[in-house]
């Protein structure tokens, strides 16, 4: 009977949490087309065209829109793929990213 372990297991229980998600923003600018930032943000973001103008609009207007919000890599990868395409244009379109509250 010695051989028998009669103490108490623990058990481990891990907790994942999700990760932390960024936002991607979209800062207007007074120089960019209107058609070719709507066409950005329907190729990088896959949006629609209804929604890449009603995004494109609230930017234009409110100076800058929120675009979607991913893990950082994701974010940050899209944010540079949009500005480098404006920049490949000669436009000063930007997006920036930051964590998302």
């Amino acid at each position: 009977m010695s051989d028998i372990d009669t103490s108490p297991r623990t058990k481990v229980v891990l907790k994942t949490e999700p990760p932390r998600l960024y936002k991607v923003i979209l800062l207007n600018d007074d120089y960019t087309p209107r058609e070719f930032v709507t066409k950005v943000l329907m190729t990088v973001f896959r949006m629609s065209d209804a929604q890449a103008y009603r995004v494109m609009m609230t930017a234009h207007q409110l100076g800058a829109c929120v675009v979607a919000a991913f893990t950082k890599d994701v974010a940050e990868t899209k944010a540079t793929e949009a500005t480098d395409m404006g920049r490949s244009k000669g436009y000063p379109l930007m997006f920036s990213t930051e964590p998302e509250n």
